[in-house]
């Protein structure tokens, strides 16, 4: 191992022959089997990154792809060493399964390579403990991407309910996401092999989408942890998805709030929303754009803009944290602190859901 480390910094010392732009951050993309990858495939060049390679070892899905992107298989290796040796990356995104997102810090880390994983962070809270040790003895940014992010009302609903508080104390957090299943959605044969292994994914729509409202409710309470986690998860469609739950109820509670999840392979339709109550009115979040604040009985519904760059979509977000022009602080959506307590959720959520009864955090 040490010889392969002292391999690739060697390689990567040599390499003075790549434009040094410094508003361009180079990305490299670590897999191609999570559905997410279409992201990045059809935004291959921002104001402030360009894409400088893939590693995927399944020939077949890495043609396909790049057949159907009209992109160069010039730019596709096997692995994550022989990409990182060839194209001295800034950064690397991780496109593969939950399982192997360890595996990509491990690789990147030592070498200070920056890394931003689709969520969650980690299949466990070990390998998510193992990850942080890494990102932060080799001082990298290692972060999580989540849709709900970059949705135009996100930064309004936290502004409303976190900074002006606006509804005054909270009191209870509703979050519901999922679709009508992957198998229903059409996912290709590659995400879905992984999404519903229980050792590759953790879980099924659990952590598929119990993790999007773990971490918006971690926001909500600015990092606070859950003093319990009690969680029911029903296999639906036993005969789709025989090993994992494609349906999931999490409750999360703190001394003056509640956190409901729910996270459903069952829903008729896709949907990320939500709605959160205090002590003097209520915003809900309905999709990306349409949001709505009510108080003393009055609601008042609002459009949102787009985000405005950097921070319009996970791309130009991360390469503005590598080139030190965005900060990214604990609390943030993004952030390894947060996230680091969205996998202690689930993997509480997991165990509440296995054993029938209540996890005390605390």
């Amino acid at each position: 191992m040490i010889r392969i480390l002292l391999t690739l910094v060697f390689s990567i010392s040599l390499m003075t022959g790549f434009s040094q732009d410094p508003r361009k951050v180079r990305l490299g993309v670590a897999g191609m089997t999570h559905g997410h990858v279409n992201w990045i495939l059809g935004s291959m060049e921002g104001r402030n990154y360009e894409v400088v390679g893939f590693a995927e070892k399944n020939d077949t899905l890495a043609r396909r792809l790049f057949s159907n992107y009209n992109i160069s298989e010039e730019l596709r290796y096997h692995d994550l060493t022989e990409l990182i040796q060839q194209t001295a990356p800034d950064g690397i995104l991780a496109f593969n399964s939950i399982y192997e997102h360890r595996e990509v810090v491990e690789i990147s880390a030592p070498l200070g390579i920056h890394v931003m994983v689709e969520k969650p962070l980690a299949v466990n809270p070990d390998h998510a403990s193992e990850m942080a040790g890494l990102a932060k003895e080799h001082d990298i940014f290692l972060l999580t991407n989540y849709e709900t992010t970059w949705y135009g009302t996100t930064p309004r609903v936290m502004d409303e309910i976190v900074d002006k508080r606006t509804i005054g104390d909270v009191r209870k957090i509703v979050v519901r996401d999922g679709h009508q299943g992957p198998r229903e959605i059409g996912v290709n044969n590659e995400f879905f092999v992984w999404l519903t292994d229980p050792e590759l994914n953790g879980g099924g729509a659990l952590i598929d989408f119990g993790c999007y409202g773990a971490n918006l409710i971690t926001r909500i309470m600015e990092n606070q942890r859950p003093g319990t986690v009690t969680a029911v998860t029903q296999q639906i469609k036993p005969h789709i998805y025989p090993d994992v739950d494609d349906e999931a109820t999490i409750i999360l509670t703190y001394p003056n709030t509640v956190g409901i999840i729910q996270a459903s392979w069952n829903w008729p339709f896709s949907r990320k929303d939500m709605d959160v109550y205090g002590t003097a009115g209520a915003v809900y979040q309905y999709d990306r754009d349409e949001m709505a604040v009510s108080i003393n009985q009055q609601t008042e519904k609002i459009r949102t803009p787009a985000r405005e760059f950097p921070s319009q979509n996970p791309f130009t977000y991360f390469a503005a944290v590598i080139l030190r022009e965005i900060k990214v602080m604990p609390e943030d959506l993004s952030s390894l602190e947060n996230n680091l307590i969205v996998v202690e959720i689930l993997d509480a959520a997991r165990r509440s859901a296995k054993d029938g009864k209540r996890i005390d955090l605390e």
